[in-house]
């Protein structure tokens, strides 16, 4: 594991999400059960990265603001979407 200032990342989180939903999802077109299950494991790695990243953070200062929150919505990430809407109030 690195020592970077952005470990754990919201964006390598979300990156290793989406990654894992185009494996699972490639398994769910060919039948193949160990690319489902891949696929959902780098999901489950994804979510357990953002979650961590996402409470390290503080959003009044390290949010996105709207362009956070309409990313999640269009992402349907409701974590990212509620984020969001924490870090444009005030």
């Amino acid at each position: 594991m690195s020592s970077s200032n952005e470990n754990p990342g919201l964006i390598s989180g979300h990156a290793q999400y989406v990654k894992g939903a185009a494996v699972s999802a490639v398994g769910s077109v060919t039948g193949s059960d160990s690319w489902q299950q891949s696929g959902e494991q780098q999901k489950e790695q994804g979510v357990q990265e953002m979650k961590a990243a996402g409470e390290a953070r503080d959003p009044q200062s390290q949010g996105f603001g709207k362009v956070e929150e309409l990313a999640g919505k269009a992402a349907g990430c409701e974590g990212m979407e509620k984020e969001g809407a924490q870090s444009k109030q005030d």
